[in-house]
């Protein structure tokens, strides 16, 4: 099972001193993050992709490549590219160059996208919102299987025989669907044969079993071997030294942003401490804790999804650059041996 960190490189004011930290400092701190993970034997870094004031991560590609340069092992990703509003030419060649710059380590995931900041942005219409995820899949797939391309869609103008470079070293160009929990979205990652991402950011992640189920059974359908699907899930979270001192650092900053998202949502409800410890609760969808409680947790979900991955969402909110990477640390030297040993145990 792969461990792996995710972020959206948040630019939230910091709750105790009110200053914004700038999107040039959060683009050089999370390079350190990605160099930290990979020393401490994390096994992928994702970072999302968003267009708003409050997230630096706009270019993960560029970001990426700058860790690419300085981390040997680890796994580099969007988490996730919002393919309904890019161009998937320039998606390929984006990450085709992080995976040659990394030697092999670069990876997709490709999603419709949570916010939706970027389509009026790059001047797409939230009409066409399914529509043009399903054709630029398909447009990306097709270049990542053949270096010549002829394609038509109804929103791209169409290509005739024209050669997409430079290619990937890897044969294929690793191409993850993300979702929330759409049931189209689980089969059709499923009749493709891709891997799925379903991020579980609330309720308990064993309700996400019926669509695990959903997503093999597409897959089998299609003809493709279920020994080979990869399922991963990213969940928010943080790593302390103790129970308490993991809730404290992390629970005011994450209720001010999800504040922030409720707000602008309409969610109509205030995200409360009892809300925060609630999902903290062992079946609860928010790993916060010590490394022997966090790792308790990865393992259940392992039992009830039978996940190949998970990503810890390190942070929802603006906290201190070194408590974070502390987190990471102890994720990648405590959490991660706890796992994979009890892991081995359950599979041998």
């Amino acid at each position: 099972m792969e461990l792996g960190i995710s972020t959206f490189l948040e630019t939230t004011p910091d709750l105790k001193t009110g200053l914004v930290m700038s999107h040039a400092e959060r683009l050089r701190n999370a390079v350190e993050e990605i160099v930290v993970a990979d020393q401490v034997g994390l096994d992928v870094y994702g970072i999302g992709e968003h267009h708003r004031i409050d997230y630096a991560g706009t270019a993960p590609a560029v970001i990426l490549a700058a860790a690419a340069s300085v981390t040997k092992r680890i796994r580099l990703t969007s988490a996730v590219t919002v393919l309904s509003s890019d161009d998937p030419v320039r998606v390929y060649q984006s990450f085709s160059t992080l995976d040659g710059l990394s030697n092999g380590r670069a990876e997709i995931m490709a999603g419709r996208g949570s916010f939706t900041e970027s389509f009026p942005l790059f001047g797409y219409s939230l009409e066409d919102y399914d529509e043009l995820f399903e054709e630029n899949l398909e447009l990306l797939l097709a270049i990542r299987a053949s270096e010549k391309v002829t394609w038509r869609g109804g929103h791209r103008p169409a290509i005739h025989n024209l050669g997409v470079y430079p290619r990937s070293i890897q044969s294929p160009l690793p191409v993850w669907i993300a979702s929330g929990g759409n049931p189209e979205s689980a089969i059709r990652a499923g009749v493709l044969g891709l891997p799925i991402a379903f991020a579980i950011i609330g309720g308990m992640p064993e309700n996400f079993a019926p669509l695990v189920e959903l997503y093999k059974q597409a897959a089998i359908q299609a003809g493709h071997d279920p020994k080979t699907l990869q399922i991963a899930t990213h969940s928010h979270g943080f790593v302390g030294d103790t129970n308490d001192q993991a809730a404290e650092a992390f629970f005011a900053p994450t209720q001010a942003q999800m504040n922030v998202i409720g707000r602008e949502r309409g969610w109509g409800q205030h995200y409360s401490r009892a809300t925060f410890d609630a999902a903290r609760s062992l079946k609860g969808a928010l790993y916060v804790g010590d490394p022997e409680y966090v790792a308790e947790k990865i393992i259940l979900l392992r039992k009830n999804l039978g996940v190949n991955r998970f990503f810890l969402h390190v942070n929802v909110g603006t906290m201190p650059h070194q408590e974070v990477l502390h987190a990471i640390e102890l994720f990648g030297t405590k959490v991660a041996p706890i796992v994979h040993r009890e892991i081995a145990r359950m599979d041998g």
